[in-house]
């Protein structure tokens, strides 16, 4: 069923929007956030045959800094409805194992090459390069549409069950009337706000600061990580750049941006040499963006008539770059699940709750996860000046045959893998 539009008289409570109300269309499913896991929700939902909205806040895709890294779960999705070798024919940069560079050597925590997979491998790509692709090909079918300046207002509610949501644009104030309204709209929810969630939160020891400095073509491809005296430094390939990641103490931002640029440019010079004659392109702190590193989770992520996924339910550190990868794993459950409950034309709390069911394990656990590795490798790093060293834990599991390629699977598939259900 396409959406189709209801007139403005009809179905329409008095929530003091009413009158402003240009249009209102109705549908099976609207999805609120055009990220990775509500652009890949409304393309499984669509080539399925339900009925499906997508509302996107901002008027185009294109923004800096945000998750780019496509870990092999996200392209075994891709593969199962046929889109990968057509995404990965789109420029990327391939990193199969991830090495730290610290004073006492060298250590790999991650290696994909171990894994039982086609894509033993995290496909570096753009985030807008990568959702471009999935709404095209959701364009395909005509039971998909996609508002991008889509800026959502209020939940429509009536009788304690949400019924869509209102949402203003170019043209004023809209209305999309569904069966399930989902929330894919990140870290900073607006539908985790007015539905009253209230999250569960855990410290993080750090934030972290993203620049870009120029790459050389002779330089080696993939991923420069390093962990010296205090400092954290990452250089990440984007072809003609260096995606810069610099782990900065909890809260010290405005420390070191009163210190001045120049500090800025010399202390990361100075943890990452090979970038040391292009830190100078850093002209001015516009160029810098910062990650207020935090994580929480919900202990509930739907009422009736609306499910949270991705970050909107559970705000991932950047520790591994999971956040895509978990969203998207959302998505996929979700749409397995509640196809046809959305085909049928009723969807339940019973519904919503295997959704939950179904990935909160894994979340929990890669959160858990995550902790450890802030607690346990990047505090201590950040809180010395002293050479560092991994710690001995995860030196022993590196060294156990069976035991050292643990770390890889869990942030490559969570627990246990999951497939789309046709």
């Amino acid at each position: 069923m396409a959406s189709k539009v209801v007139p403005k008289h009809q179905n329409t409570e008095s929530l003091g929007y009413e009158e402003n109300v240009l249009d209102v269309r109705q549908t099976a499913c609207c999805v609120v956030g055009g990220g990775p896991g509500g652009a890949v929700l409304a393309l499984l939902l669509a080539r399925k045959g339900v009925s499906v909205t997508l509302l996107e806040a901002h008027g185009d895709f294109d923004r800096d800094f945000r998750g780019d890294s496509l870990h092999p779960s996200i392209l075994e999705v891709m593969d199962e409805i046929g889109l990968a070798n057509r995404l990965l024919d789109l420029p990327h940069t391939k990193v199969s194992v991830l090495p730290i560079q610290t004073a006492a050597g060298s250590f790999v925590p991650l290696d994909f090459r171990r894994l039982k997979t086609k894509f033993p491998y995290i496909a570096f790509m753009p985030q807008t390069r990568f959702l471009e692709f999935v709404t095209e090909e959701a364009k395909r079918y005509p039971n998909f549409r996609l508002v991008m300046g889509a800026r959502v207002k209020e939940l429509i509610e009536e009788d304690g069950v949400v019924r869509g949501v209102r949402y203003e644009s170019k043209g004023g104030l809209h209305e999309v009337r569904a069966l399930l309204t989902v929330g894919a709209d990140g870290r900073f929810s607006r539908l985790r706000r007015l539905g009253g969630f209230e999250p569960k939160e855990a410290s993080a020891p750090m934030d972290v600061l993203w620049f870009r400095v120029p790459r050389r073509p002779d330089e080696p491809r993939g991923i420069v990580a390093r962990i010296a005296r205090g400092h954290i430094g990452v250089l990440l390939d984007r072809g003609e750049q260096w995606q810069a990641a610099y782990v900065i103490p909890k809260g010290t931002y405005q420390e070191m941006k009163a210190a001045g640029l120049g500090e800025l440019r010399g202390s990361f010079a100075r943890l990452m040499p090979e970038a040391a004659d292009r830190v100078e392109h850093l002209a001015e702190w516009k160029q810098v963006s910062v990650l207020a590193v935090a994580a929480d989770r919900l202990s509930r992520w739907y009422k009736p008539g609306l499910l949270l996924i991705g970050d909107a339910a559970h705000v991932m550190s950047p520790v591994a770059g999971v956040g895509i990868n978990y969203a998207v794993l959302d998505a996929v459950v979700a749409a397995n699940i509640l196809t046809g409950p959305l085909k049928a034309g009723r969807v339940q709390l019973r519904d919503l709750a295997r959704v939950q069911r179904r990935r909160e394990p894994s979340t929990r656990l890669v959160q858990g996860f995550q902790a450890q590795v802030q607690r346990r490798v990047v505090a201590p790093a950040l809180d010395s000046d002293q050479p560092f060293a991994p710690p001995l834990l995860l030196r022993l599991l590196l060294c156990i045959p069976g035991l050292r390629s643990l770390p890889s699977r869990l942030v490559a598939f969570g627990i246990g893998r999951v497939h789309v259900k046709d």
